[in-house]
């Protein structure tokens, strides 16, 4: 049964919800807004030509429609014809050239990382690195810098959905006054692979296979697990994309990373290794597997809504940027290769110091013209930023210009507004497809004779940028080095730094998708290698699968070490939110409905900053018991609590009865009970449970909510999001 919420909270009522008083469905600061001069007309009664075609003409103040070429259009609902039933005739320059931009409006799709959303804002300096890097951008504390980030996932399609078990890229251009820097990371601080010459393969095994072309942005098949259980390299991050990192609840809940080991460089050409860390403020956060799957097909755009509807209600994301800085000394002394892009070093080794902020505060204004064709390339350094040897990062420095130059067809690239640098440019580079800006004058060269004047612009030796000056020696060889041979120990340390709940998670992520893997000896070459990172994970994996009998371990070319700490940092639940701010709160609700525990709901979650949805039996909404009318954001059939972080059950006595036989109301309740969320419900909510077959299992999680006093107390206790000791009795791999 439900426990009840200790509380003295007196009533609350927002001042927006009054008796009678009509009520949105969502929070406020949610809510699309309607530009005044809309045409806001219940019936249709628009002008209409011999055919009944719709004519919208130029009218109080709305701009003439004209073509590319700026002539204004008389007609764009017909095209020209011999007679009202004649041909069409070829002179139709308006159809042709409206028909023909449609036909071209498509580019090639990145390989990877197709899918993606993207957002404005800036990032601000917190402390000076002044004395570290010449970086313009790391000098003058309280200085912001214009940025554009883009998320996304790797493996799928642009038309893929936004929950698929993945890494997540998370790319920052930062248009610095020395010119743009790219940070081009993921959400995850390792890589499968450690040589860029192994790229192409990884990708291909992870795409759809070429003879069947599926399954669409999945791991889960022969292909990708054949060659992961050949390539040991692999293992440390499979432990991260077999965990709740690869599932994550928001955009906004995802750290990021650069990834590879970069170096900053003082203006006396001093080097400091550094590694780039993205801390959100929003705490980190994840799904389950179970209910990702569900949210793929209720809302496939789960993760961009989220982006969207956070910026434009005013809750903008943001993050920390920390370094972790360290010379030659550390990197000679540490256990591990610092050029391998396969290993970390641990935040308790080596704290990340915070040095500035990031935040986005702007949607675009086209999608296709900023998120799609922005172009991010690891090559993009600024003086004062330089790179490192790690083989990886050199094979994506010349990957990331190539792929641009095929993508968007020109190697003016830089001359779309989004890729533009914010600096003053000045170059002899002229000519190609799509050149908005050329050289003026006749000089088009250098050295040059004609003076300051004429002559354009020259080096700077003072300003420019300056490699590092590292010496390089060796022969010239095809090899890797040893000391990228450990493939297991930080993966251990990685398992072993999750809750117990988070191992689970890892175990159930290996089951399902190597249970998706049709040949034996592929499952088993994989638990072969999980046994060299730990034997609970490798047993409860080989259960899961139903094999016969333990492998013997993967050939291993060092031995794992079990002396490597546990690691806080590494957990997802240790570094989850401190409140319900920025979460959702899904509120079903029926006509007769407490009225004043709704008030007090919607005003506990505005002062905590949260959000909620109304989802009820009809779009139309309800009428709650003191005749306010709430209009509702989603239809039962259409709202699953699987979008939402917690729920609420506020109904009638008659409004449950409505309910109580639905599936889609049975399977709300179920759903969120199954993934372990809290629930808050009216007594008279009961027979919705009783009916879905949970009433007799519900827990301290399953919060009553009598009267609006309960409201503030609620809001506050499910800021823990989850209740995992549910999942230990709902879920039978756990059993």
């Amino acid at each position: 049964m439900p426990r009840k919420p200790a509380t003295d909270t007196a009533v609350i009522v927002p001042a927006d919800i009054a008796p009678g008083k009509p009520v949105s469905g969502e929070s406020r600061q949610k809510a699309s807004p309607v530009p005044p001069d809309a045409q806001l007309s219940e019936s249709y009664a628009e002008k209409q030509g011999d055919g009944g075609e719709t004519h919208q003409v130029a009218a109080d103040g709305a701009p003439a429609l004209t073509t590319s070429q700026g002539v204004p259009v008389a007609d764009d609902q017909n095209s020209l014809k011999q007679g009202a039933r004649g041909p069409t005739l070829l002179e139709d320059f308006h159809f042709r050239e409206k028909i023909f931009h449609f036909d071209h409006e498509r580019i090639p799709e990145r390989v990877v990382h197709a899918r993606g959303y993207g957002a404005h804002g800036f990032f601000e300096l917190t402390d000076s690195l002044a004395d570290i890097s010449r970086a313009d951008i790391f000098q003058r504390v309280g200085e912001r810098t214009p940025a554009f980030v883009r998320f996304s996932t790797v493996a799928g399609s642009k038309g893929s959905f936004d929950l698929a078990r993945d890494v997540r890229g998370f790319a920052v251009k930062l248009y610095t006054k020395e010119g743009n820097w790219d940070l081009v990371g993921n959400n995850i601080p390792v890589f499968f692979i450690q040589d860029a010459i192994k790229f192409p393969d990884l990708v291909h095994a992870a795409k759809p296979e070429p003879d069947r072309a599926f399954p669409q942005a999945q791991t889960a098949h022969d292909n990708f697990w054949d060659f992961i259980s050949l390539t040991p390299e692999s293992m440390h991050m499979i432990m991260w994309a077999m965990s709740d990192r690869a599932i994550p609840r928001s955009f906004r809940t995802m750290e990021g990373f650069g990834v590879h080991t970069f170096r900053l460089v003082s203006a006396e050409g001093k080097s400091t290794f550094v590694k780039f860390h993205w801390k959100p403020k929003q705490g980190l956060q994840s799904v389950l597997w179970n209910e990702a799957v569900k949210i793929n097909g209720a809302d496939p755009d789960f993760h961009r809504r989220d982006l969207w509807e956070a910026i434009n209600g005013g809750d903008f994301p943001e993050w920390e940027l920390g370094v972790q800085l360290f010379d030659q000394a550390f990197a000679d002394q540490f256990d591990f290769d610092v050029l391998d892009a396969t290993k970390i070093i641990p935040e308790e080794i080596l704290p990340v110091r915070v040095v500035g902020r990031l935040v986005l505060d702007r949607v675009v204004d086209n999608f296709f013209a900023e998120t799609e064709q922005v172009a991010f390339c690891t090559q993009n350094v600024v003086p004062g930023i330089d790179f490192t040897n790690d083989p990886l990062l050199q094979g994506r420095n010349f990957s990331y210009l190539d792929t641009q130059l095929k993508r968007l067809g020109s190697p003016n690239f830089t001359h779309i507004p989004i890729n533009a640098p914010k600096c003053p440019v000045a170059h002899f580079q002229q000519d190609g497809h799509m050149a908005m800006t050329n050289p003026r004058g006749r000089v088009n060269y250098e050295p040059n004779s004609w003076g300051a004047t004429l002559g354009g612009p020259r080096e700077d030796p003072v300003r420019g940028f300056r490699s590092f000056a590292e010496e390089a020696d060796g022969a010239k060889l095809r090899i890797r080095p040893e000391s990228f041979a450990d493939h297991y120990s930080q993966a251990r340390q990685f398992y072993v730094s999750q809750e117990p709940i988070e191992q689970k998670h890892i175990a159930d992520a290996l089951v399902f998708e190597l249970s998706k893997v049709e040949r034996p000896d592929i499952r088993a070459r994989v638990v072969s290698h999980l046994i060299n990172i730990d034997d609970g994970l490798a047993g409860t994996v080989a259960d899961g699968l139903g094999l016969p009998e333990l492998p013997a371990p993967a050939q291993a070319a060092q031995p794992t070490r079990s002396d490597l700490p546990p690691s806080d940092a590494l957990s997802i639940v240790k570094n989850g939110p401190p409140s319900f701010k920025g979460r959702k709160l899904g509120i079903l609700l029926s006509d007769g409905a407490d009225a004043a525990l709704f008030g007090g709901l919607v005003k506990a979650l505005d002062k905590v900053g949260a959000v909620y949805d109304v989802i009820a039996p009809k779009i139309g909404g309800v009428t709650l018991d003191d005749g306010t009318k709430v209009a509702a954001k989603q239809k039962i059939d259409g709202g699953a609590s699987v979008l939402f972080d917690a729920v609420a059950i506020v109904v009638s006595a008659d409004g449950a009865a409505l309910l109580a036989d639905d599936a889609a109301t049975q399977d709300f309740v179920r759903d969120a009970f199954g993934h372990c969320k809290y629930i808050g419900l009216t007594l008279d909510a009961q027979p919705i449970f009783a009916n879905a077959g949970i009433l007799e299992k519900l827990d301290d999680a399953c919060i009553e909510l009598g009267a609006a006093k309960d409201a503030a107390a609620f809001v506050d206790t499910i800021a823990a999001l989850r209740f995992w000791p549910r999942e230990l009795k709902v879920d039978m791999d756990a059993k």
